[in-house]
């Protein structure tokens, strides 16, 4: 199965239409935004959460969801969880472990890219919806 590392998820959320990468929260956090609007979050896993025996830690990226979309997201897949310090309604947060397909995540990103946008201003709307190859 094709899985998404880190950096192929750094590439795919930088090419999207005018999103700019942001440090917010300091350098371990990378936040993604477009016109200023997060639509999403990498850094590594926090609060020990990894494989403590291994040494291991994997990426989490939070996404923002449908709030329906979001329970069944979590309910298919174990490495899908609650958003890690975002609304949990809103949010999911991806444990990059391997076990999603890589479409399946990418189809994610583009959905929390797409749900920021559908919140802007008609005017922003169009002028990203004009760099979007369709």
């Amino acid at each position: 199965m094709n899985s998404l590392n880190e950096q192929q998820a750094e590439r795919y959320l930088l090419s999207k239409p005018q999103v700019k990468l942001d440090f917010p929260f300091g350098e371990e956090v990378k936040v993604f935004k477009v016109k200023n609007k997060m639509f999403a979050t990498l850094s590594l896993s926090k609060m020990g959460e990894g494989d403590k025996d291994s040494g291991k830690s994997d990426w989490w990226m939070n996404l923002k969801c449908d709030p329906d979309e979001a329970v069944m997201l979590r309910d298919i897949f174990s490495s899908v969880i609650p958003g890690y310090h975002m609304n949990k309604r809103l949010w999911n947060t991806i444990i990059l472990d391997g076990s999603i397909p890589q479409g399946e995540i990418e189809r994610m990103m583009d959905n929390s890219f797409k749900l920021v946008v559908s919140k802007m201003t008609k005017k922003d709307q169009q002028s990203i919806i004009l760099q979007v190859a369709i």
